[in-house]
């Protein structure tokens, strides 16, 4: 810690002290064990100590859902703190045994099971060595720290101490990274190849040699001009300073130990009981028992269907080649793709005016949360996908955010802009996700926990509805809706293919530069997604399906009573859930809508 003045360790000392020294299971407020007379107050009780807990060991997404207790402290990545995890998780769920469902109404019965769900999956899913594995080019320790300024406050030197203290603990969060990954190559449990080569870029790209050129210390150059400004700079300097040693520590160990133990493969397969690993993961991931063969028939089904549609389309504009010839035009065509960041960020904003205007005719229930755009941020952006959805802080202290990747502007097709804002804003996942999130009867696990199958099932469909919404008026922008219906058919086929069936990265790439019109710079950065997040990529399509199929049995079995406005709003009713229960609520619905009919 040389550099740092005296001061400011003492400071750090003391906030990470507190931070290291809370009870594991404690809880701050609500319940107690003292107070449960009822069964739902058993069941009151077990939600809040698991979201508690949940906030605890996860500070920094407290921090972006606009809880700041935590805002001192980092994730745990040590095997003490994973061995209380698996503790507290298995004796929450012995808790939950004990609620007696006969007891509850129907709502909190099934609080009550997605609780059990969401408990046996994490244990579940806790049989795989899935933390020996924790670098990756999404969603890791490195990628969190450069992106907590997004959220973290700011507004006087107690915040900016609690920032401080949290660049500071990222020297020891790198060593207890450095120590799974080093059980991970002892057990044959390491990342393939390519994953690491473009971890260690986004690393590179926040290390620099004077602090005040870093990207952690960005913060300080934005304080608002206050009696305590300079200190506060100062000690972001000294804090920046640690946090940079740590990183070039990580990228060190990342390229000299690590990435030569690395796999050439790339699936799952071939870990230790790898097949077993990615059968449990498509499980969890689609909330269904569909096996991976299944999921990769469905993936060449619709990619059949679909492709028939977009030559359609090719023809409809006046091409007379073949669809690949007319995607490989499309690809190579400059008028087609945008030419600066700025020119992303206007289209995105003039797309979704338009079509949050029409939201009305197909919705009764709209959310009262914001959302605004952000350009994603160019440390991380090369190995990121199109764009995220990041929902608000519970406290409104920020709108949501529509992430866009700007990176490369001439590689982004405009034609696929429509069909990706619907998706991540409205009425994809902004709509869904802030609907639950305002739901405040709810535990609040209910309301930011998230089942992929359902989020991104919905998210999907949600394309299918820029139609309705005044969207996809030239065919160029139709067959983009259709460019992205057949990269999620894709996914079930290549993310199968990978991790189930051995394919190579180059199969993989290959496959859906032969299927799909994205451009290969988004291939390449799909493929190295679905790589570093087995399964994940499969909720999409299975749950778009899901939504169809049902739709298409309510407009059946309804005919001229039947009410888009009534579908969506009870399709989005309770949340997030699982694909099995989502069918069985819209089955009594309708059954009610029939008898009430009569």
């Amino acid at each position: 810690m040389t550099g740092i003045s005296s001061p400011l360790i003492v400071i750090l000392i003391v906030l990470l002290i507190a931070a290291t020294c809370m009870p594991l299971y404690a809880q701050d407020e609500g319940q107690t064990e003292a107070t449960i007379v009822t069964t739902r107050d058993r069941l009151m009780f077990c939600c809040e100590a698991y979201w508690e807990f949940q906030l605890r060991t996860g500070p920094e997404r407290a921090t972006y859902l606009g809880d700041h207790r935590y805002d001192d402290r980092l994730t745990d990545y040590s095997a003490e703190a994973r061995d209380a995890e698996l503790e507290f998780l298995a004796d929450l769920l012995k808790r939950l045994d004990r609620v007696e469902p006969k007891d509850l109404t129907e709502a909190d019965r099934l609080t009550l099971d997605l609780l059990r769900l969401t408990l046996t999956d994490r244990l579940e899913m806790a049989e795989f060595p899935e933390h020996l594995m924790p670098i990756k080019q999404q969603d890791s320790p490195h990628i969190t720290l450069g992106t907590l300024q997004a959220t973290q406050p700011l507004k006087d030197l107690w915040d900016c101490d609690k920032y401080n203290a949290r660049l500071v603990a990222f020297a020891g969060q790198v060593n207890d990274v450095i120590a799974a990954m080093d059980e991970g190559i002892a057990k044959g449990v390491v990342r393939p190849k390519v994953t690491i080569e473009q971890s260690l870029p986004q690393i590179e790209a926040m290390i620099a040699a004077n602090e005040e050129d870093s990207v952690l210390y960005a913060p300080g150059k934005a304080l608002p001009d206050s009696a305590w400004r300079e200190k506060a700079r100062e000690r972001m300097k000294g804090a920046t300073r640690v946090a940079t040693k740590a990183l070039v520590k990580l990228r060190d160990y990342l390229k000299n130990d690590y990435l030569p133990k690395c796999r050439e493969t790339v699936g799952y397969c071939d870990l230790p009981n790898g097949k077993a690993w990615y059968r449990r993961a498509a499980k969890l991931q689609t909330t269904t028992d569909l096996s991976p063969e299944v999921i990769h028939e469905i993936g060449l089904s619709e990619l059949k269907r679909i492709r028939a549609e977009m030559e359609k389309i090719a023809k409809e504009v006046g091409h007379t080649g073949d669809l690949d010839s007319f995607i490989n035009k499309l690809r190579s065509d400059p008028a087609r793709h945008n030419k600066t960041a700025e020119e992303i960020m206007r289209r995105n904003r003039e797309i979704l005016a338009k079509s949050d205007a029409n939201l009305p005719k197909m919705f009764g229930k709209l959310p009262k949360i914001p959302y605004d755009f952000k350009e994603i941020e160019q440390f991380r952006a090369p190995g990121a996908p199109a764009a995220y959805y990041y929902n608000a802080p519970d406290d409104l202290s920020r709108p949501a955010y529509f992430y866009v990747n700007v990176y490369k502007p001439e590689s982004r097709p405009i034609y696929t802009m429509e069909v990706l804002a619907y998706h991540e804003a409205m009425p994809g996942h902004h709509l869904q996700i802030a609907l639950a999130q305002e739901r405040k009867d709810w535990p609040d696990f209910r309301r930011f926990e998230h089942i992929n199958a359902f989020i991104e099932g919905w998210a999907l469909y949600s394309e299918l509805l820029g139609y309705d919404l005044g969207g996809y008026q030239d065919p160029y922008s139709r067959f983009g809706q259709l460019t992205f219906d057949t990269w999620r058919s894709s996914r079930l086929v290549v993310d199968t293919g990978m991790h189930y069936f051995g394919w190579s990265r180059q199969k993989a790439i290959d496959f859906m530069k032969a299927n799909t019109a994205l451009s290969e710079q988004d291939i390449v950065s799909e493929i190295d997604r679905y790589i570093a997040w087995p399964g994940q990529a499969l909720g999409y399509k299975i749950g778009q399906l899901e939504i169809l199929k049902l739709r298409k049995e309510a407009e059946e079995k309804l005919g001229k009573t039947f009410d888009i406005r009534e579908f969506h709003d009870h399709i989005l009713a309770e949340g997030s859930i699982p694909l099995s229960t989502l069918r069985k609520r819209m089955e009594t619905w309708m059954d009610l809508r029939i008898n009430n009919a009569r």
